[in-house]
Parts: structure tokens; C-alpha cells; sequence
């Protein structure tokens, strides 16, 4: 033990000088003390001296470093599979039961040597001594990853693994167990016998149709011993077969694709079921159905495509547009086109130098966005012309390109261009910007401008089919230019939503996420606004309705509402903001998760595997008696004793405080007792 302080050796002589003169003035210099006892003033004077000296020293900041050996026990990590795989098989009563019972033995008694820390997990990672075994899916790399984060640099002992093995989420547990330097015990659970089985293994399909349109449903259909029993495949939609097919099943294992397409004839999200018909040989039918969802939208967004005369460039746009999907494009030529603008989401308007008076009227009107592709909206061209190629505007803000489609810009060949010497007027957003032979100019090939809500494009070039091309010739395909103008098209068609409360969700999310919404209150000059209280009520298919009120952020509102079972929940919110009420509703609907219904043969030998190359064991359910023996006599989980300098101020030692208070209470005493006070 070692005395450190912030001040020289002498001013500790100094502090016991200090208790010295403070008792000699005090009980010496007083003649009226002469008749007292040499004794008690002694005795006195000794106190006196000793509680000033103490509390003088505490002022020094004085340290004492000492050497603390601490004694880390060993932690034995206990990690129970949750999910419902565990309790598919035939033996589910007994290992909700008997095992149960045997791990909880496991556990107490191993406690009493060792630091044991238990877990259960299935997708997620809790800490818990009891299990349900109601999980959805099953992570075991998420386990080996949060215990290697929970503890790093921690005396782990050894890690007990209890799983059947099945894992239908994450990577393989492989692949993390070389992070612990610890043997990794597998309790091997579930039967690995595979059962005459037919089942539906995926569900191939889009998230998203139009209405009126057909849709693909690709599904893979497995079975296992079920040679030459023959299978309907069948489509469910509102009750009604949509389409079926018959299968033959030609091998103990198998294995086929079919594929449906299906007709999206009614707006909004709609389930649709796949089943495989009954057999009696199947001994697990709960994998013969499985259901999947698609959001069927009522409409496109429409654009229309108005040239001046037929050209390469319109096909380029036609193609890649209608390529998302989202999109219905209509081309015409801009002097024989009659019918109204209104439905149009964006007007593309292809070297048309003088817009007829019937067309410009009716957009600013309507308040359209238009797409200048070498157009003017004002005066026509003139008939000089540069080939210039493009350069990616660093400053440009509007949306985001991918680094690819950045770094290729400067790669599409050049374009014809109307010579025009000019800047990007204010509030423009150049995109592209003009090289025109090796000099980059701030002329601007691309250009963005928003006036009173209306926005604009200016594409001042003729050859954008060139640009398509070149995309082919590089990549083998058109991404990178079907990029370009679908994030345009997509900036400019988009509406702005001026409505003053606002709620976002996701209209789809599986049973084991959470229901989260956030929303957004305006005030009437249009700035967000956190006063009202927003209210919501969530009911579900039955009409059982749960009551909310979502939390105050900075600048919006926030509400989790918790995980719900499977099915369809319809939603209200509320906020009043002055004296106008506003509701928004909608619907969420709840995916069930099959995982575990899926597979349900466990998969001993990936324990196996884990329990040998960790330096561990395999056990059976029935071993568990024998895990904790050899756990308990194993020579490698031994406590570490750590031994550190601790640094400690005298000032925080209790002990030195009661002592100054047990030398003045004493004193005290004295002095009373004696007539001294």
C-alpha cells in the first residue's frame, strides 16, 4: 500500500503541526487549565491534535494505490432454442415437460460453482430462465454474435447450445463460433427422422400489381417418400379456386416449380392461399398451406409523350418509362393530340419548338409538370449547333443517383445541342452540365427548375436513344439510363402532399414486428407542429379496438403499438388543431410466419459439427445429468484472478470519517463530564 498526493512530503508535517498548535493553544495557553488534571489534559489535547491533524490531511488529496486481486468465476452461457420447430415432433409433451423440468435441474446446479447466464432465443436474444417455445423463426448466428458483443473479454467457461438445429434466418452458426475460445455443448433436440411430407417450401412473387393486369406466382413444391401419390396444387383467392394443377410426385425426393399467373381484379391488398390437397400419408399437414399478399394499385401514374415528328428518342423514353411498371406512357404528335391533360401525371415534350396556344393554356391551368426534351417553352431555336457530351453536377440536390450512373455520365456519347450561350437561371438544379471537346462548362445539358409549385426539366439535346444504346453495348443492359429517367419521371410526377396531418405506416408486416406509425402535424403557413395531442384506435377483424396516443417528438409524432397475431387491423387517427378536426385511417395487415412449419427435421449434424470444432460435446435430452457432471469436473473452466492497481481518495474512506467523529464526540464527552465545557 502506497500514500499519493498532489502536494509535497512537508505538508504533511504541516498538517500534524497544524493539530499540534490548535490543541496546545486550546488547552495549554489557558492558565484557568492549570488546576485541571496533567492527565486529562493530555488526554484532551491528544484528541484534539489527532481530529485537526485527520481533517488537515484530508485537504492534501491524498491517495492510496494499492495491488486488489479479483477472483472472476467461470460463466457458463446457457442458450435454449424458442422456437416452435423444438416441440413439432413427436415428443412434444415430454420436452415440455420432463425436459424442461431436467434443464432447470441442470441449471441450479451448476449455479453453485459457476456464473451461469441463460438465454433463449429464436429471432431475437432474451435473457430468461423459463420457455414457451413460440418463436416464429430461428437465428442461431444472431445468438454467437450478441453473446460476443455481451461478452467480450469475459471468463466464458463454456457455452450450452439447446436447439434442434434448424435455422431459417440469419447465416450459418458455423461461421461465429470461432469468436470463443470456449467449447460450445449442443444439446441436440428434435427427431431427425423425415416424415412423408408434402410441402410448399417459397412463394415466389411481385409486391406490387395494377389493377386490370396479370401477375406471376411461382411456387416450389417439395415431398419426401411419397413416391407415385399424386398432389393438387391449388390457388385461393376470396374463397374461390383461381387456378389448380396436378402432380404426380415421381421421387422420394422431390421437388417442382409451377407457375401461376394470376389476374389482379380488384383494387387494394389481397391474400391470396396456396394449398396442396390432403394425403393421408402426410404426417405434417401444417405446411400444406401458405399464403402470400400483394398490393393491387387501382392506377398507373399516366405519361404523355407529345412530339413534333416520330424519332428514335421517343421509343428510348416509351421503353424505359413503362419498364417500372408504374408508369401507362402515351405518345402522340403534339398537333394532332385533342384529348385533355388533366390525367396526365407528366407531360414529356419532345422538339417542339412552338407549343400550340390549346396545350400551353391547359398546363399552366392544370399546373403540370413538363418535361422539355429539346423543346422550348418560350421562343423556338436557332439553327447553330454544338455536339456536346454530359458532366455530373456535383452540386445537384433534387434526388439521388446511384455512384455507378455518376461515374458514367461522362461515358454517354455526345448529343446534338442548340448553340445557346447561358447560365442555369436562379433556383435552377443543374443535373448534367455541358463538356463540350475536353472543356466542362457550366452550361447546362440537364436542368431542374420549380416555380409556384410547378416543376420543369430541360433536357437542351437530340440523341438521348444514343445514350440507351451505349448503356446496352457496356452492360448488357439498360439500368443505368432506364436510372436516369425513371428518377426523373419519378421527381416530377410525384405530387406534393399538402394536407395538414399526416400518418405513415407499412400496409404489410410480418407477425413478429412491431406496428409502428409516425405523423405530422402542419400548421396553416404550412410548418410542422408537435402542440396537439394525435390520438389513434386500432381495431382488429373482430372489432376489438386498441386505443393509442402517440409520443411528442422534435418536429413529429411517433407510436409503437406492439407486436398483434396474424390477420387484418384497420386504423383511425386523430388530431385537433384549432378549431378543424383531421383523420387519417388505413389498414395493416398482419403476414403470418411459417418458418418453423416448413422444415421440422432437425439438423443433428450441424451440432455436431459446432460441439467438435469448439472443443465441446454433443448430448442427447435424456444426457443432461451427464453434461453437468463433466461441465462441473472439467479442468479448463477455472476461475482467473485479475490483479489491478486501484487508486483510491482518502477523502471517500467512510471509516476515516467516523473516527473523526468518534475523536470529537469523545473529547466532547470529556469535556462535559469534567466541567470543562
Amino acid at each position: 500500500m502506497e500514500f499519493i498526493s498532489n502536494y509535497p512530503w512537508y505538508y504533511t508535517l504541516l498538517c500534524l503541526v497544524a493539530g499540534f498548535v490548535f490543541s496546545a493553544a486550546l488547552y495549554f495557553r489557558d492558565k484557568q487549565n492549570a488546576e485541571r488534571s496533567k492527565g486529562l489534559l493530555y488526554g484532551l489535547a491528544a484528541l484534539r491534535f489527532a481530529s485537526v491533524s485527520l481533517i488537515a490531511l484530508l485537504l492534501l488529496d491524498i491517495f492510496i494505490k494499492r495491488l486488489v486481486n479479483e477472483t472472476e468465476k467461470p460463466v457458463i452461457i446457457l442458450a435454449q432454442d424458442n422456437s416452435s420447430s423444438i416441440t413439432a415432433g413427436k415428443d412434444s409433451v415430454q420436452l415440455k415437460t420432463e425436459y424442461v423440468k431436467a434443464l432447470n435441474s441442470f441449471i441450479n446446479a451448476v449455479k453453485d460453482k459457476y456464473d451461469v447466464k441463460a438465454y433463449q432465443f429464436d429471432s431475437e436474444v432474451k435473457p430468461s430462465e423459463t420457455f414457451d417455445f413460440k418463436g416464429k423463426e430461428t437465428d442461431i448466428s444472431k445468438l454467437f454474435i450478441d453473446l460476443e458483443n455481451n461478452y467480450a473479454n469475459k471468463n466464458i467457461g463454456a457455452i450450452v447450445l439447446a436447439t434442434d438445429g434448424i435455422y431459417n434466418k440469419g447465416t450459418n452458426p458455423l461461421y461465429s463460433i470461432h469468436k470463443f475460445n470456449a467449447p460450445i455443448y449442443t444439446i441436440a433436440l428434435g427427431d431427425t427422422i423425415p416424415l412423408k411430407d408434402a410441402w410448399i417450401q417459397s412463394i415466389n412473387h411481385n409486391q406490387v400489381a395494377y389493377l386490370g393486369n396479370s401477375f406471376p406466382a411461382e411456387v416450389v413444391l417439395n415431398a419426401i417418400d411419397l413416391k407415385d401419390k399424386a398432389v393438387t396444387v391449388s390457388v385461393i383467392h376470396d374463397g374461390k379456386t383461381l387456378k389448380s394443377e396436378n402432380i404426380t410426385i415421381n421421387s422420394n425426393s422431390y421437388s417442382s416449380t409451377l407457375n401461376f399467373l394470376l389476374d389482379a381484379d380488384k383494387s387494394g391488398i389481397q391474400k391470396y392461399t396456396i394449398t396442396i390437397s390432403t394425403l393421408d400419408e402426410d404426417k405434417n399437414k401444417q405446411n400444406n398451406t401458405q399464403s402470400f399478399m400483394i398490393d393491387v394499385i387501382d392506377n398507373r401514374e399516366k405519361v404523355l409523350i407529345l412530339a413534333n415528328a416520330p424519332h428514335p428518342d421517343i421509343a428510348a423514353l416509351e421503353q424505359s418509362i413503362a419498364s417500372s411498371q408504374t408508369y401507362e406512357v402515351e405518345v402522340a404528335l403534339v398537333n394532332e393530340f385533342t384529348k385533355p391533360l388533366k390525367p396526365y401525371s407528366l407531360i414529356i415534350i419532345h422538339q417542339v419548338n412552338t407549343i400550340p396556344q390549346r396545350i400551353s393554356n391547359e398546363l399552366n391551368v392544370n399546373n403540370q409538370s413538363v418535361f422539355f426534351i429539346n423543346s422550348s417553352s418560350k421562343a423556338g431555336f436557332n439553327n447553330k449547333t454544338n455536339e456536346v457530351e454530359g458532366v455530373y453536377d456535383k452540386t445537384f440536390s433534387l434526388f439521388t443517383l446511384s455512384d455507378d450512373l455518376k461515374n458514367y455520365i461522362k461515358n454517354f456519347p455526345a448529343v446534338i445541342s442548340p448553340f445557346k450561350n447561358h447560365q442555369a437561371p436562379n433556383g435552377a438544379n443543374t443535373l448534367i452540365s455541358q463538356r463540350i471537346g475536353v472543356v466542362d462548362t457550366d452550361e447546362p445539358l440537364m436542368t431542374f427548375m420549380e416555380s409556384n409549385g410547378i416543376k420543369t426539366c430541360h433536357f437542351s439535346g437530340d440523341g438521348l436513344w444514343r445514350w440507351r444504346m451505349r448503356d446496352f453495348a457496356d452492360h448488357n443492359n439498360h439500368n443505368l439510363f432506364n436510372e436516369l429517367i425513371s428518377k426523373t419521371v419519378q421527381y416530377l410526377s410525384v405530387k406534393a402532399d399538402k394536407s395538414f396531418f399526416r400518418v405513415f405506416t407499412k400496409k404489410i408486416i410480418n407477425e413478429n414486428e412491431s406496428i409502428d406509425f409516425t405523423a405530422e402535424v402542419y400548421n396553416q403557413s404550412y410548418e410542422l407542429v408537435t402542440e396537439p395531442d394525435v390520438t389513434l384506435i386500432l381495431k382488429d377483424s373482430k372489432g376489438k379496438a386498441y386505443n393509442y396516443t402517440f409520443s411528442k417528438k422534435q418536429t413529429m409524432y411517433s407510436l409503437s403499438a406492439g407486436q398483434f397475431a396474424a390477420g387484418e387491423y384497420s386504423y383511425e387517427a386523430k388530431v385537433k388543431y384549432g378549431d378543424k378536426l383531421y383523420t387519417k385511417s388505413g389498414m395493416v395487415i398482419i403476414k403470418e410466419i411459417i418458418s418453423e412449419k416448413i422444415n421440422t427435421v432437425a439438423n443433428h449434424q450441424l451440432l455436431f459439427q459446432i460441439s467438435k470444432q469448439s472443443g465441446g460435446k454433443l448430448v442427447y435430452a435424456n444426457q443432461l445429468e451427464q453434461l453437468q457432471k463433466e461441465i462441473l469436473a472439467s479442468d479448463s473452466i477455472k476461475s482467473i484472478t485479475y490483479s489491478h492497481k486501484q487508486l483510491t481518495d482518502l477523502v471517500n474512506l467512510k471509516w476515516i470519517f467516523f473516527i473523526i467523529l468518534a475523536l470529537l464526540a469523545t473529547e466532547w464527552f470529556l469535556r462535559k463530564y469534567n466541567g470543562k465545557v
